[in-house]
């Protein structure tokens, strides 16, 4: 469950930056890029924080 919320968050930041990034006129593929880096990053972030730790 933590890792779906740590996705839902990520997806309303890159939804908010894109629709800024949109009033602002940026080109549509710098957009893009901005996006697609945002996910890996959250997706990094997200598995970091939530997965369970290896017993030694």
């Amino acid at each position: 469950m933590s890792f779906g919320l740590y996705v839902i968050g990520y997806l309303i930041v890159i939804g908010g930056l894109t629709y800024g990034a949109t009033l602002m006129h940026m080109p549509a593929h710098w957009i893009v890029v901005g996006a697609v880096v945002l996910a890996g990053l959250g997706i990094v972030t997200g598995v970091k924080n939530t997965r369970t730790k290896d017993s030694s």
